[in-house]
């Protein structure tokens, strides 16, 4: 059992709550933190718990999670290794003890603590104690270690991986070459860091044109600044350190970081930031681990420790570009766009050769409504890539969106046709570019055809439903507008501007009571991206009729034929 004092006295100056006061209250708040991946709030409430409940296995584990999840590792061994003395320790015990025995290089202990019966999982328990036998000097029972890994069923590729890793850190690089083309040469290559690793092993063997083609089948044209260093030191003849891994403490890293990704879903849970902290914690320097778990911070909406997590990413980082899009990635998702905006115009300054950073600038810029900048920064991002792969049409899509809201449609036509070329039928580009020209009295044929394959391709979008019932509208063939219209906010009710529409439909059937509803609907609603509120407001005093009268536009008039159908 862990005992009251020694908990304080690991707990420094953690402001507890006597013995005896009622902990149901705080409990239940830690759930509910734990629930939520607030690890802030669970911290302050699980290490008061600690002194309550010091025999709570329960709690034990929910203190050392929210530690290691808060990157304080110093409390995180220490409560681990009173922990792991008890009988049968849990698994998050044992997993943060054998980092912090491979951390302080004791692989002897870790070996130990498996010995006897600690569990920290099959993957980790057998990758583990491989690399930990390296780290002791006995490469053939490593070796024997990886291989009986290599046999159990669903570990094959990473056990075949990490044996390359520790053959390539010992000098063996025609071993790990084998192991890298062969039985699961895809698995194996199917990772950037995989790709690096096996990269840096055909230099060694000075094989480099392999090693380039390697990196160009991999990645394309348009490498980031680690691989296009890497590759331009392949082209100048220099041979690559194998830096992937450097010691067997960093094997053991890996070996976290292996699970970290493996069980990284849709929806990331506190088990895989574990395991990418304790990645972490054994190898700061590894900036793809502080991404990992900035990326698992950032899904899990705990947007300041995210921000926080990839600013530890050094600044000579060959990564720290990615890290920066990641921060501003995540100021976006907490509503900060300008914040975002900053980062990523600083990151332009520091990188102006990399087209991500140019077109995430510009969809920033975009999100803000600003326009002319937004297509000024796609400009660059476009003269960057170099010849445009299909794709590439999203940012010549962006572009062309930037540049018709701010009044460069002469640009913006041939940007949106340029786009449907790199991606034939694209369904956001043809309800664009099809609105567009319905909005603009251009093509309408043509627009109509368009607006009906982008629906084809997407039935439930409401937006593009409601491309059509607008096209239908704009050509005077208003019984077919309304049904469209109508399955448009069926689909999507909650957008004002869709709203709005189906009540100038219904007005222009007729049905002007509907109207109104609609157009209060809208209002209440409200405000939405290019609803126009002032003009609703004053359909609903004079009617769309005298609005059109006043705004010197075309009455409503239907089409005596549906030609062009």
């Amino acid at each position: 059992m862990l005992r009251p004092l020694l908990l304080a006295a690991l707990l420094g100056s953690v402001a507890v709550p006597p013995a005896s006061a009622d902990v149901a209250g705080p409990y239940l708040a830690a759930r509910a933190a734990t629930v939520a991946n607030d690890y802030a709030a669970g911290l302050s409430y699980y290490d008061r718990l600690l002194v309550s409940m010091p025999e709570d296995r329960d709690v034990q584990d929910g203190a050392l999670l929210t530690h290691v999840a808060m990157a304080d590792f110093d409390r995180a061994g220490a409560l681990a290794s009173v922990m792991v003395t008890q009988k049968d320790p849990t698994q998050i015990a044992t997993l943060v003890m054998l980092a912090q025995n491979a951390k302080s290089g004791d692989f002897a202990k870790g070996i130990a603590l498996l010995d006897g019966g600690a569990d920290p999982g099959a993957l980790v328990g057998g990758l583990y104690r491989a690399w930990a036998l390296v780290g002791e000097g006995q490469m053939g029972d490593a070796a024997k270690a990886f291989d009986a890994m290599v046999q159990k069923q669903g570990l094959e590729g990473f056990a075949s991986y990490h044996k390359a890793l520790a053959l390539a850190l010992v000098g063996d690089y025609e071993g790990a070459e084998k192991i890298f083309t062969g039985t699961y040469a895809q698995l194996l290559n199917g990772t950037r860091r995989g790709i690096v690793a096996h990269v840096q092993v055909l230099s060694q063997l000075e094989r480099d044109a392999e090693a380039i083609r390697l990196l160009d089948t991999s990645f394309g044209q348009n490498l980031d600044p680690e691989l296009a260093a890497l590759r331009a030191r392949l082209e100048n003849k220099e041979t690559l350190p194998f830096t992937v891994i450097r010691s067997a403490a960093d094997g053991e890293a890996e070996v976290f970081f292996s699970v970290a990704q493996a069980i990284n879903t849709d929806s990331p849970t506190a088990f895989a930031l574990l395991h990418a902290r304790l990645a972490s914690w054994l190898r700061p320097a590894d900036g793809d681990a502080l991404l990992l778990c900035a990326a698992i911070l950032e899904a899990q909406k705990q947007y300041d420790l995210a921000i926080e997590t990839y600013a530890q990413v050094p600044a000579d980082s060959p990564i720290a570009h990615a890290a920066k899009l990641g921060q501003a990635e995540v100021l976006v998702q907490a509503d900060r766009v300008d914040d975002a905006i900053g980062v990523l115009q600083e990151l332009a300054k520091a990188h102006p050769e990399l087209p991500a950073v140019w077109s995430t600038l510009g969809d920033n810029l975009r999100r803000k409504e600003r326009y002319k900048e937004a297509a000024e920064a796609y400009d660059k991002a476009i003269a960057l890539m170099g010849e445009p792969e299909p794709r590439d049409w999203f940012v010549w899509y962006a572009r062309a969106i930037a540049q018709e809201r701010s009044g460069q449609w002469d640009k913006a036509e041939p940007g949106f046709r340029e786009a449907l070329k790199l991606s034939p039928e694209q369904p956001s580009v043809l309800n664009y570019l099809g609105y567009s020209y319905v909005e603009k009295k251009l093509n309408l044929d043509e627009a109509l055809d368009m607006i009906k394959r982008a629906v084809a391709a997407e039935p439930d979008q409401g937006y593009i439903v409601d491309s059509l019932g607008w096209a239908l509208y704009r050509l005077g063939r208003y019984d077919e507008s309304v049904v469209q219209m109508e399955k448009a906010v069926e689909l999507d009710p909650t957008e004002p501007l869709l709203n709005d529409h189906l009540g100038d439909v219904y007005w222009a059937v007729g049905r002007k009571r509907e109207a109104e509803f609609q157009w209060r609907r809208a209002l209440n609603l409200g405000p939405g991206e290019d609803l126009d509120i002032d003009r609703v407001r004053e359909k609903l005093d004079i009617g769309l009729d005298a609005v059109l009268k006043a705004e010197g536009a075309p009455p409503l008039h239907p089409a005596t034929a549906n030609a062009g159908d």
